[in-house]
């Protein structure tokens, strides 16, 4: 059986922060090109003889960059996890999306032979290894440690899939060894949710309950028409909420298996069965079942940005934010001040709608018209929003410009209530030190709108830019102290891979390592270690090209 590789994208929601918790209210988020990837295989070779007769299976996961192995047990009769390594290396996304995964394939085969080659497949054990993009974690201390430029390019120069060290305590100052968490921060693309979807789809796929789209297809359409990707919807929502603790919006469990999307949230009673009973209980595959056969509600609309536009992300180094406990303020207040907070929440759900329209507009007039869409949208690259309107020549120009614009003044509505409802609740969802960098961003040469993804806070901003102006965008946001990311939006959601992204690591490393700048990129995360490393991964790099 030869391994199966499985990714699945981060998100950023430009539309629909606080607004998606609660149906029918709609938001539009974008999947990106930071992804996480899942790689199955069987731990044996061949199932051992006599194992047929025994209870249990062994699962074995690997995170590299985590520098950890955890091994459990399996139940062959329950499919619930016992684990056998020490309890701080353990990660509840991974255990409850094995768990999870592995009762959706048993409960889709009802013929003995499939029966047969799924026992035969488990009775060889799983060997899992999970990698995430550099894109999900900040490396902006180590740059600035180092002394480096806050350039793409300083970021583009560190290895892929980076080691993280991990804190002697929790967050909270203790000595916990349950709560260690990655001292490098993260950058808000919704990790957990990507590398949830990635294991799911991954072991669906291994274990033959699925067929996954390859990532070299059109995704898009594959994506909208897959009913294996329901299966893998529900399976990584429902793990997700476990794992968590709490059933969310799910708008990005939903990006990473559909990709890019106009999303309404499912009603919360689909999984208030599976948060009655314990995560580890035997009744795995009567809950698993249940939620198979749930009525899913949510609503998905294909999306994506229009043609020569860029998604852009900066990390402005702030203390970050705290969504959970911005999420309750909003909700309190909402308690508090129910008249005013439903004014607010109709005017903003008004505003992203007009956004959405003024997008499909301009998509549509990609599809008609395409070299005058082009030539508007170079056009306008190159010049700020207030001479927009004076480069036009021709009605159809003019129609392009007064959308452009439209979709401008849309979004500045969309700042302007998610700032009243930051002030009404007492949380920093555009602090001013946000509105600042984004109104300069704003007034940029070629910048369509920025803003506050998701919930808000200190952790990112972002832009959506017209051609080329990105890069004029990342020059002014370095100088302000802010780093621009590597992350752009790709529309693809989950997929099959066809290549093991450890090797491309390995290609990297080696290109990093020729480079005159090798050495600083591998410093950023390896410290005094770096040399060592350095020759480590040449030999490592030989021994693979060989």
């Amino acid at each position: 059986m030869q391994a199966v590789i499985a990714s699945a994208p981060g998100k950023v929601l430009i539309t629909g922060g606080y607004l998606i918790l609660e149906k029918p209210n709609a938001g539009i988020v974008l999947s990106t090109t930071a992804r996480f990837y899942t790689i199955v295989k069987p731990l044996r070779k061949e199932v051992e003889p006599g194992s047929w007769a025994w209870g249990w299976t062994d699962v074995k996961v690997i995170s590299p960059q985590l520098s950890r192995e955890v091994d459990y047990k399996m139940s062959m009769n329950h499919f619930t996890l016992q684990l056998i390594s020490p309890r701080n290396s353990s990660n509840p996304f991974v255990e409850q999306a094995i768990q999870y995964a592995i009762a959706a394939a048993k409960m889709s085969f009802s013929e003995k032979d499939k029966n047969d080659a799924f026992d035969r497949l488990l009775l060889q054990g799983i060997h899992i290894t999970i990698l995430g993009s550099n894109d999900f974690y900040s490396f902006r201390n180590q740059i600035e440690a180092l002394g480096l430029p806050l350039l793409p390019e300083t970021l583009s120069t560190i290895p892929p899939f980076s080691p993280l060290t991990l804190n002697t305590g929790s967050s909270n100052g203790t000595n916990s060894g349950d709560n260690c968490k990655p001292e490098v921060a993260k950058t808000g693309l919704g990790s957990s949710a990507a590398m949830t979807v990635s294991v799911v789809a991954a072991i669906l796929h291994y274990l033959k309950a699925i067929s996954l789209p390859i990532l070299d297809s059109n995704l898009s359409e594959d994506n909208a028409n897959n009913s294996g990707l329901d299966l893998v919807h529900a399976i990584a929502q429902s793990a997700h909420c476990m794992a968590q603790g709490k059933i969310g919006s799910g708008f990005d469990v939903s990006a990473a298996v559909y990709g890019s999307q106009r999303y309404i949230r499912f009603s919360p009673t689909i999984l208030s069965s599976a948060q009655v009973v314990s995560p580890f209980s035997k009744q795995l595959l009567d809950i698993v079942n249940n939620i198979i056969n749930q009525n899913w509600d949510h609503e998905k609309t294909l999306f994506s940005l229009p043609p020569l536009m860029t998604l852009l992300l900066g990390e402005p180094g702030s203390e970050g934010s705290s969504t959970p406990s911005m999420v309750g303020a909003v909700k309190k207040w909402q308690n508090f001040d129910s008249c005013g907070s439903t004014e607010i929440y109709k005017s903003l759900a008004e505003a992203n709608l007009m956004l959405e329209i003024q997008f499909k507009a301009l998509s549509m007039f990609a599809r008609e018209h395409w070299e005058i869409y082009k030539y508007v949208i170079l056009n306008c690259s190159g010049h700020k929003s207030g001479k927009w309107r004076g480069l036009v020549v021709d009605q159809l120009q003019e129609s392009i410009v007064k959308t452009l614009i439209g979709a401008r003044e849309a979004f500045l509505q969309i700042r302007s209530h998610m700032q009243k409802m930051g002030m009404a609740a007492c949380v920093p969802i555009e602090p001013e030190s946000q509105t600042q960098i984004l109104n300069s961003t704003m007034n940029l040469e070629g910048v369509l709108l920025a803003g506050v993804p998701g919930a808000g806070g200190y952790d990112a901003i972002f832009a959506i830019t017209l051609g080329e102006s990105d890069k004029t965008v990342s020059k002014t946001w370095s100088s302000a102290g802010i780093l621009p990311l590597l992350v752009s939006e790709d529309p693809r959601g989950v997929s099959l891979e066809s290549n093991d992204p450890q090797v491309h690591q390995f290609q990297c490393l080696e290109m990093i390592l020729r480079s005159g700048e090798g050495i600083h990129a591998l410093r950023l995360r390896f410290g005094s270690d770096a040399c060592y490393i350095a020759s480590f991964s040449t030999t490592s790099c030989e021994s693979k090209n060989r």
